[in-house]
């Protein structure tokens, strides 16, 4: 895996080349009747290693080959070269068709990483010379990422938010995932699944991994709804919280920019902090689609390094769009049933709230059981998991067999009471009419597991119909595939049957 690595400066001005100073002058030696005032001229070696100033566009130590430390910042050289030949800031941002604001924001090094487009222009109306031009690129392409902070010179690229408990059972979605994203060989891509399937989860180790090996800034950006904060706690409030709020608003709400600026006006956009340089930008909970796509697309264009990873509940259908179905943990069957992924999650939990409620092999066959009935979902595993205080694995085992609705809610968060079955139940609702109506057949059916044959039968549609039927409610989670002996079959989950039956207009 490549690393992508993000150069960093001291934040301090370095200014040109510090000009060596040539030895003192011997004082002149007292005049003489005979003999006129002694002077000592300057050595042609003091003055050919003293850079020349004020001569020139064309004089900056960045021009003479220095390195990118010896460059002053890029809002002193536009300074520099805009009062040099005397214009104002109102009269450059004429020349150059850029806002007064965004001229006044680069001058005053609030946008440390420009468009190059925005570099062009202000070359150009500057009417800079090839290596005056070259010097303002470089110093724009070495800017600090805006929000880093000063620390001794040492930049450190902004982090996700930092995970309360590990993620297990995992791995191969996250290699793959942190694979596509940190390669930039997908730059949208889409985490869908079922509410509690552990999105947000996956897209924090993602986001973690990716910081951590590729150096990569995460610019984490939670909806309200998702109330994530349970398993993670958020970073610190950056320079760049504002600047998300108002890019993600414009991409996916009804008002807000104009599809010209997809980060709005106000300020630097988000575009002109992160310029060319690789970085993540992670919108956790996404409600819906852009409203506008041709925003989102802008801002792919005009951040070539930028990798957008989203969770949700359904695909956003947009050219480009890498969808990832996250399903719920494996639940298999077998002998050691208790070690797969499900089951682990479960008992990690169970010992947390009972240290002894695993005494022997039938809490265990008991604790399997218990993931089956809750299809591998962790929000569920770890809201049934807190009744331990109250109940044996077993008893528990029995309750949830008989309705698991009751046991969706965690015993220790009241706030949260009856909204995961809400969220289930509003997944079915959002269906088209069709897949609604197969969807309560199949829940109607005493078969636990079906083909796709058994579909057609039951629907006497098209096979290609039932086919895309029944990948749309794959990709909505509602439905799962079962391996076995038989070939690939499918499976509603449980909790899906019990929100359908405690909301039987669904």
């Amino acid at each position: 895996m490549k690393t992508s690595t993000i150069t960093s400066q001291t934040g301090r001005s370095s200014g040109l080349h510090s000009p060596v100073s040539p030895p003192p002058a011997p004082a002149p030696t007292p005049a003489r009747p005979d003999r006129p005032p002694t002077t000592v001229p300057t050595t042609a070696t003091a003055s050919s290693t003293t850079p020349a100033s004020g001569t020139g566009s064309d004089s900056t130590a960045g021009q003479r080959g220095s390195t990118t430390e010896e460059l002053p910042q890029l809002g002193a050289l536009i300074r520099r070269h805009r009062t040099r030949i005397g214009l104002t800031q109102r009269e450059l941002a004429d020349l150059s068709t850029i806002s007064v604001r965004a001229i006044r924001d680069l001058e005053q090094n609030r946008v440390r990483r420009p468009r190059s487009e925005t570099v062009r222009l202000i070359a150009d109306a500057l009417r800079l010379g090839p290596r005056s031009r070259d010097a303002l690129q470089q110093a724009a392409r070495n800017g600090r990422f805006g929000p880093l902070a000063e620390s001794g010179g040492t930049a450190v690229p902004p982090a996700p938010p930092t995970a309360l408990h590990a993620v297990i059972g995992r791995d191969r979605e996250i290699a793959v995932i942190a694979e596509e994203l940190a390669s930039g060989s997908e730059r949208l891509l889409h985490i869908v699944g079922l509410a509690g399937s552990g999105k947000t989860r996956l897209a924090l180790e993602v986001a973690g991994l990716l910081h951590r090996e590729e150096r990569l800034p995460v610019l984490w950006f939670a909806f309200p709804s998702q109330g994530g904060g349970s398993d993670y706690v958020t970073s610190a409030e950056t320079a760049l919280a504002e600047v998300l709020h108002r890019c993600v608003a414009g991409l996916l709400g009804d008002t807000g920019p104009s599809p010209a600026d997809p980060c709005g006006e106000d300020g630097p956009t988000l575009a002109e902090y992160l310029g060319d340089q690789p970085a993540v930008l992670v919108v956790d909970g996404a409600p819906g689609s852009p409203t506008r796509p041709e925003r989102l697309a802008r801002l792919l264009r005009d951040c070539p390094g930028l990798r957008l990873l989203v969770t949700s509940e359904e695909p956003w259908q947009l050219p480009g769009e890498r969808v990832f179905l996250l399903t719920p943990l494996e639940t298999a069957d077998g002998e050691a049933e208790h070690e797969c992924a499900a089951a682990r999650v479960f008992l990690d939990d169970v010992r947390r709230v009972s240290p002894g409620a695993v005494a022997g092999a039938d809490d265990l066959a008991a604790a399997t059981e218990i993931c089956r009935r809750l299809d591998g979902l962790p929000t569920a595993l770890l809201a049934a998991s807190s009744w331990l205080v109250l109940y044996d694995l077993a008893a528990l085992r029995r309750r949830l067999a008989e309705d698991p609705t009751p046991f969706l809610d965690h015993l220790a968060v009241q706030e949260n009471a009856g909204r995961y079955l809400a969220a289930l139940h509003s997944r079915v609702t959002r269906l088209p009419d069709d897949h609604r109506m197969l969807l309560a057949a199949l829940c109607t059916s005493e078969r636990e597991e079906f083909s796709l044959d058994d579909v057609e039968d039951l629907t006497g549609s098209p096979l290609g119909h039932c086919g895309r039927t029944m990948r749309d409610l794959l990709v909505s989670g509602v439905v799962r595939t079962v391996a076995g002996p038989a070939g690939t079959r499918f499976q509603v989950l449980h909790l899906v049957r019990a929100a359908c039956r405690a909301f039987p207009t669904a």
